[in-house]
């Protein structure tokens, strides 16, 4: 099992803290604490991270098909509203969930809601206050590696490549594309608590 440590920085330290010695003659080292601490949620191998656009918090992904969705808040209150969900699993012909990798996370700058994209070649959208996914799309030719919203939230760019989640190492070369997705104007907005 791979470490399940998360190092969390603020980054406005370490930017003051890198001027500050910037100055200073001679090689400087910089060693910065991190500002948390953490054990994932997730059992297994964190495939993504993306932060929430309101700086709020944070969502991670993992190779078990599963993301988590955590507050960068200490305080015991905010820590009780974290959450993981299982995502990017298909059935199988013997009924066995076959499960993927959530390989790639993105948060809607607007909405705050986020896309992931798995092994399987689906992104999906969902609202991370409300715990719940507001639409799937149609699946893509091969395994979702990257997505990423444009500033404004009107576009979603998802890339696509070939992956091994299917066990063939010694496949030929695949598909690699890049597509961009206009966003209808409530198309990524939450649909609030259930």
């Amino acid at each position: 099992m791979a470490s399940r440590a998360l190092h969390i920085y603020d980054l406005t330290t370490l930017a003051s803290e890198s001027a500050s010695i910037s100055s200073l003659p001679g090689p400087q080292v910089l060693q910065i604490e991190p500002w948390q601490r953490r054990e994932s949620a997730l059992r297994f191998m964190a495939r993504a991270v993306a932060c929430m656009p309101n700086d709020a918090g944070y969502a991670c992904s993992s190779i078990e098909g599963r993301v988590a969705v955590e507050w960068f808040d200490p305080s015991a209150l905010s820590q009780a509203r974290k959450y993981a969900f299982k995502c990017h699993r298909q059935p199988s012909s013997e009924g066995v969930d076959v499960i993927y990798p959530v390989n790639a996370l993105a948060f809607h700058p607007v909405h705050g809601t986020f896309a992931s994209g798995g092994g399987d070649g689906f992104v999906a959208l969902w609202d991370g206050v409300g715990k719940r996914r507001i639409r799937q799309y149609q699946r893509y030719a091969a395994s979702v590696a990257a997505l990423s919203f444009s500033r404004d939230g009107k576009f979603l760019a998802v890339g696509i490549s070939p992956g091994f989640e299917d066990g063939k190492e010694d496949t030929a070369d695949g598909i690699v594309k890049i597509f961009i997705r206009e966003l209808g104007e409530t198309e990524a907005k939450g649909k609030g608590a259930k």
